[in-house]
């Protein structure tokens, strides 16, 4: 599983190298951030955001762009986990490693600056059209987990910007300071973060 700036970085490599005019590049960006949602949104499990499509692959058949980038992101969560641990990633990172929103924090931060145009993407973030939402997601929940979002990616992360983001997410919130803890232990761990740095080379 990777973190909002990692999935959005993935999904920009996806479309340099498998450019489609059936594919709205803004809509698929819309798309690959949805699933985390369920952290913020009433009425919703992690089956409901990430068992939503099967077989999880790159098929987008019969699928609108939105839609397609939702696929994506579960595309990407399986085959980061490939990737991880055919480089050994957890053995090698330890238990830091093994606080999963951790590294995904820290691959945020390393891959941030792969991606050069998050002012745009802010902008269509905090103003995100609505979709066919699930049932029992209100557009409420939908427009204040995009506007988190946009908050978040506005800046390149660091051990405050991660916090405040995590810490808005009930599952995290009194584990916060611990996980930043954990992100600035594997920041030190050099073979870890280029393992990290190795994933989306492979991601696609």
């Amino acid at each position: 599983m990777a973190s909002q700036v990692a999935h959005i970085v993935y999904a920009k490599k996806y479309l340099e190298k498998f450019p489609s005019n059936e594919i709205d590049r803004d809509e698929f960006l819309l798309g690959c951030v949805f699933p985390d949602i369920r952290r913020v949104a009433e009425n919703l499990t992690r089956s409901d955001t990430h068992m939503a499509f099967e077989p999880i692959n790159l098929n987008f058949t019969g699928l609108n762009s939105f839609q397609a980038g939702w696929k994506f992101h579960l595309y990407c969560d399986m085959r980061r986990e490939e990737i991880l641990n055919r480089h050994k990633f957890y053995d090698i990172a330890g238990g830091n490693g093994r606080s999963w929103q951790a590294n995904k924090m820290l691959e945020d931060e390393l891959l941030y600056d792969v991606y050069n145009n998050w002012e745009k993407l802010v902008h269509y973030f905090n103003n995100a059209p609505l979709v066919k939402l699930p049932t029992g997601l209100s557009e409420q929940s939908f427009a204040f987990w995009y506007a988190m979002v946009a908050r978040y990616i506005q800046e390149k992360p660091n051990n405050k910007s991660m916090q405040l983001f995590i810490g808005k997410q009930a599952m995290f919130q009194k584990d916060s300071a611990v996980i930043i803890e954990k992100v600035e232990a594997l920041r030190k761990n050099k073979q870890a973060v280029e393992i990290l740095k190795k994933v989306v080379e492979e991601i696609v």
